[in-house]
C-alpha cells in the first residue's frame, strides 16, 4: 500500500519544507487539493525540490478549466517533474461551478468521460503529431498551430485519477482512468456494494479489469496518541461527517447504511445553520462506519484491515514537535507500506 501526504503552509518555504520532508519520511505520494488555493501551483515547487516521491492533485477541478487549459498544466508538470505526475480530477457540485466559477453545468459524468477522453487526444496529437480534431458533445478542439504546441516530452503516459462517488462516476473511473479518488465520506458497505461493481462494469467496456484501476482513500483516519486525543479527534470527525452527511449529492452513502433520516434530519439542520449541533447526530456506531479509529501504535493494522482489501494508496499524516513523535509517524508510514 502507498502512503500520500500533503502539506499545511501555503507559501514557498512551507510547501518545500513539506515536500522534502515527505520523501525524506518515505511517502510515495505528495498531493495538492483545490479548497482556498490554485493545486497546481505548489507541484511544480515539489517538482523541483524532490526527486523521487510521486505528485498528485487530490483534486484539481475539472469543470472550472478546459480540457486544454488542463492538458497544458498537466503536460508541463508531467515533464518538470520527469514523469512522476498524476493528474487527479473532480467535478464539485453544480453550486460551486455555476455560482463561484460562472462556468456551465450539465450531467457531471457524461461530461467528466468527454473530459477525459479529451485530454487523452490532445496529449496524443502534442506527442505523436496526430491532427487535433476533437468533437463532442460539450467540447470541441479542432485548432493546434505550431506555435501553441508544446511538443513531445519525454515522459508522456500522464496517469488520470477521477474522483468517484456515486455510479455513473466510478463506473467513467473503471472505463478511461488510471485510478479513482474515493471520498473520504464513505463506508466498507458503500465501498463492496457500490464502489468496487461499478468500477468493475466501467472497466469491462473497455476489456479491462478492476485490477488495472489503482484506488484511493476509503474513509476518514483518526489517530492520536491516547485516548483522550481521541476522544478529542472524535468529535471534530463527527461534525465532518455530519457536514457531508448533509449534503444532497452524498445521500446513497446515508441510504446505503439505512441512515435516510439523519439524512434528511441533518440536511433541514443545514438549511437551518446550526451547522454547530450537526455532529451530535453522528452516533459512535455512523463514526465507526466512516472512519478507522485508533492509537498511533494500533492505527496501521488497522488501516490495512479495514482499507487494504481494495485501497492502492491512503493518506495518513500527523504533527509531529519532536524526535519522538518523528519516530511514530516514520513507523507508521513504514506499516503501512509493508504487505
Amino acid at each position: 500500500m502507498k502512503v500520500s501526504t500533503s502539506f499545511q503552509e501555503y507559501s514557498v518555504d512551507g510547501i518545500v519544507s513539506a515536500a522534502r520532508k515527505s520523501e525524506e519520511r518515505g511517502y510515495d505520494i505528495f498531493s495538492s487539493s483545490e479548497t482556498g488555493h490554485n493545486p497546481y501551483l505548489p507541484l511544480v515547487l515539489a517538482a523541483e525540490h524532490t526527486e523521487e516521491i510521486e505528485l498528485q492533485t487530490s483534486i484539481a477541478l475539472s469543470f472550472s478549466r478546459s480540457p486544454m487549459d488542463t492538458a497544458y498544466i498537466a503536460w508541463d508538470i508531467q515533464n518538470l517533474s520527469k514523469g512522476r505526475f498524476t493528474l487527479g480530477l473532480g467535478s464539485q457540485v453544480r453550486g460551486h461551478i455555476v455560482r463561484r466559477f460562472s462556468m456551465p453545468w450539465s450531467a457531471p459524468a457524461p461530461r467528466m468521460r468527454e473530459y477525459v477522453m479529451a485530454l487523452k487526444h490532445i496529449w496524443d496529437c502534442w506527442q505523436n503529431g496526430t491532427k487535433l480534431n476533437f468533437a463532442g458533445d460539450y467540447y470541441s478542439f479542432n485548432l493546434m498551430s505550431p506555435f501553441f504546441n508544446p511538443g513531445p516530452i519525454e515522459h508522456p503516459d500522464i496517469k488520470v485519477s477521477i474522483a468517484g462517488v456515486n455510479p455513473n462516476m466510478l463506473r467513467v473511473a473503471g472505463e478511461l482512468c488510471d485510478g479513482v479518488i474515493l471520498h473520504s465520506f464513505n463506508t466498507p458497505t458503500y465501498t463492496r456494494d457500490v464502489v468496487l461493481p461499478n468500477l468493475q462494469k466501467g472497466a469491462e467496456r473497455l476489456g479491462r479489469s478492476i485490477e488495472d484501476i489503482s484506488i484511493s482513500g476509503g474513509g476518514f483516519i483518526v489517530a492520536g496518541e491516547n485516548e483522550e486525543e481521541l476522544e478529542k479527534k472524535k468529535k471534530e470527525t463527527k461534525s465532518r461527517i455530519s457536514f457531508y452527511a448533509s449534503t444532497r449529492s452524498y445521500g446513497d452513502v446515508m441510504r446505503a447504511q439505512g441512515w435516510d433520516d439523519t439524512h434528511e434530519k441533518l440536511y433541514r439542520m443545514s438549511i437551518d445553520g446550526k451547522w454547530n449541533q450537526m455532529g451530535d447526530e453522528i452516533t459512535d456506531e455512523m463514526l465507526d462506519s466512516f472512519a478507522v479509529v485508533g492509537t498511533y501504535d494500533q492505527i496501521a493494522a488497522k488501516i490495512k484491515s479495514t482499507y487494504g482489501k481494495y485501497a492502492t494508496s491512503v493518506s495518513f499524516g500527523m504533527d509531529t514537535q519532536n524526535e519522538e513523535e518523528e519516530n511514530i509517524l516514520r513507523d507508521v508510514i513504514k506499516n503501512l507500506k509493508d504487505s
